[in-house]
């Protein structure tokens, strides 16, 4: 303990910045753990029971959700069922505006640990400089190479004690800081899963038309049972099968000889060929 006070004074006049910032990095990381603490390990139990209890009871879903008001996850899902009979559209802008403030409010404390990264090495640099200052100032050209200048190194040393205090606290709300966005990026899928799960069940209790709070579940969806229009159908027997292969032929049609001799319509009547009389070439005188 006596160590780290000789350590504390060595470090110059930067050191009381350093010891309120990194007083106020701890406070904040310490209150950011035992939030997502509370949150991680309840949620996931608390969107499954939500969910499942809105697939055959809507009115019970609502009171679950409600008792979950503590919960960032449960006031996500509570806002739009709190809604009388709204729209799907309506319910949809319920469940972007609520997931818009509960993620904003997880990113609190985010602010101080940014100012704590920026701020901690530069008046740990800034610490370092009048040390330094102070170390040099007093040395002259003629005392240099003489023993006058055997405490340079020794202020040069206490000099560097604010720039490593200033990384060290830089590092710690960096690594923190870091673990904290993964925790909302987490949380952000999560909202998007369970609010667009919700919605669903919404849409088919609003497209059955059936009483929401009767324990009457939505129509389930199923693809297979779903008539298909018969033209999307043969379409797509049209794909899966293989189309004929042409038949290639060198033979020449069988009524091709029939095409000639017969005539274009039943009301034309071939006429004979001329036929040439020789009694009456011989008639004629020459």
């Amino acid at each position: 303990m006596e160590q780290v006070r000789q350590l504390f004074i060595d470090g110059g006049p930067a050191m009381w910045p350093l010891l309120f910032l990194s007083i106020l990095s701890i406070a904040t990381i310490v209150e950011r753990i035992w939030f997502w603490v509370r949150v991680l390990t309840k949620e996931r139990e608390l969107v499954d029971r939500i969910l499942e209890t809105a697939r055959y009871d809507w009115t019970m879903a609502r009171q679950v959700a409600q008792q979950a008001q503590n919960q960032p996850i449960g006031r996500f899902l509570s806002a739009p069922l709190k809604l009388d009979h709204p729209n799907p559209e309506v319910f949809e802008l319920a469940l972007e505006s609520t997931a818009d403030e509960e993620l904003a409010n997880m990113r609190r404390g985010d602010k101080i640990l940014e100012a704590v990264i920026a701020l901690a090495p530069l008046l740990g640099l800034f610490g370092t400089v009048l040390g330094l200052i102070q170390s040099l100032g007093s040395i002259e050209f003629s005392d240099l190479g003489t023993a006058a200048t055997a405490g340079v190194t020794v202020g040069i040393g206490k000099a560097l004690i604010s720039t490593a205090t200033g990384l060290v606290v830089a590092m710690i709300s960096v690594a923190f800081y870091r673990l904290f966005q993964a925790f909302l990026f987490n949380q952000a899928k999560l909202f998007r899963k369970a609010g667009s799960e919700l919605e669903l069940i919404y849409r088919q209790f609003w497209a059955a038309g059936l009483p929401q709070g009767t324990g009457t579940p939505p129509p389930a969806v199923n693809p297979e049972a779903t008539p298909k229009p018969k033209r999307r159908k043969k379409w797509r027997g049209d794909l899966d099968r293989e189309p004929p292969k042409p038949e290639l032929s060198i033979d020449p049609p069988a009524n091709l000889e029939n095409t000639t001799s017969q005539p274009d319509s039943p009301g034309e009547v071939s006429s004979p060929a001329p036929t040439t009389d020789p009694s009456s070439d011989s008639e004629n005188p020459t």
